[in-house]
């Protein structure tokens, strides 16, 4: 049981944006692709293998597409730009491996997650390899500049799993710590892919905080719309399970405001199922219910147009350009996936 957020025309509009991008930067995506596989490679056999399973998985590259035409836009013209997306990619994969592993997750993007092939201990330990390509590849790119951004974003990341560990099943979490969250775990990732393609065109501070500023509000507008995707019938074409936040306590958005503007009785029901994991088949369709009855669904995608709008802002201080006019429409992109 799922609900549809309809968004009229924006979902043809977001997936020409997405191919747009895609095309705009296709020759330097094969390259990084190419790169990447190369850099994976281990006299070890599992380690291939198993972050090969993970990278050959059909996932969409946005955010080393980002990096590559971030850096188009601000006229970089030199050899390091495979380089820095290339790192950008093997820390989201890092990420994604552990995410699985703290998550019990057993499918991605419809196939079967490493750690339910390989087990948790070789997916956690193919992480931390993954983690140390991408700072190799820092190091190769000599600038202590995007070491910097991308080795405190990782950082970052971790805390913010740990914040949602801490808080995981709490039904008390306000939506100012949902939004750290997300700050933390999603959206410094794309900030940082953004931020560091400014820094390695040698661009003003102006130039290199206005990205920083699209990535990160793109990527909170990125997982807000991901988190109302869970209650969502659309969830199944991105090969994913709907209701996999809900099984697990995941606190997001859609529950925090269900639970704040629900009665005394449709808050014990969220105690129940959340705080408690006493759940039955039933319960994910009445949390539907529930979120529909309080507009927590249809609130959560106007707080993404929201950051999405901030996003576009931030770019206003460019000149007009295909890579530009691309980045624009990848808000789109982020937004229309709900519809």
């Amino acid at each position: 049981m799922g609900v549809v957020v309809s968004f009229g025309s924006e979902d043809a509009g977001g997936d020409r944006a997405f191919a747009a991008l895609r095309d705009l930067v296709a020759d330097e995506m094969a390259h990084t692709n190419d790169f990447i596989l190369s850099r994976m490679q281990s006299q070890v056999r599992m380690i291939p293998e198993l972050a090969g399973h993970l990278i050959k998985s059909g996932g969409k590259r946005l955010r080393p597409l980002l990096t590559l035409a971030a850096i188009r836009m601000c006229g970089y013209r030199g050899e390091d730009n495979v380089r820095l997306a290339a790192s950008v990619e093997f820390l989201h994969t890092a990420t994604l491996l552990h995410d699985d592993v703290v998550d019990e997750s057993g499918l991605r993007r419809g196939l079967s997650t490493a750690n339910a092939i390989w087990g948790n201990q070789a997916s956690v330990l193919v992480g931390d390899f993954l983690l140390s390509r991408a700072f190799q590849l820092m190091v190769e790119i000599g600038s202590l500049r995007i070491l910097e951004i991308l080795s405190n974003a990782a950082g970052i990341i971790v805390e913010g799993e740990v914040l949602q560990l801490e808080r995981a099943s709490d039904i008390a979490t306000t939506e100012d710590t949902y939004l750290r969250i997300i700050t933390a775990k999603t959206a410094t990732l794309f900030a940082a892919a953004c931020q560091t393609a400014a820094v390695i065109a040698a661009r003003p501070a102006v130039e290199e905080e206005a990205l920083e500023s699209y990535g990160k509000n793109l990527g909170i507008a990125f997982q807000l719309v991901d988190d109302a995707l869970d209650y969502s019938a659309r969830q199944a074409s991105f090969g994913k399970t709907v209701g996999d936040d809900f099984r697990e306590g995941k606190i997001t958005l859609p529950v925090v405001l269900s639970f704040r503007r629900g009665s005394d009785t449709e808050r014990a029901f969220w105690r129940q199922v959340m705080e408690e994991g006493q759940q039955n088949a039933d319960d994910l369709a009445m949390a539907v219910q529930l979120m529909n009855r309080h507009g927590a669904l249809s609130d959560t995608i106007e707080r993404a147009r929201h950051y999405g709008d901030m996003a576009r802002d931030a770019l206003a201080i460019f000149p007009e350009s295909a890579e530009k006019t691309c980045l624009l429409g990848i808000v789109d992109f982020c937004i229309s996936r709900a519809h």
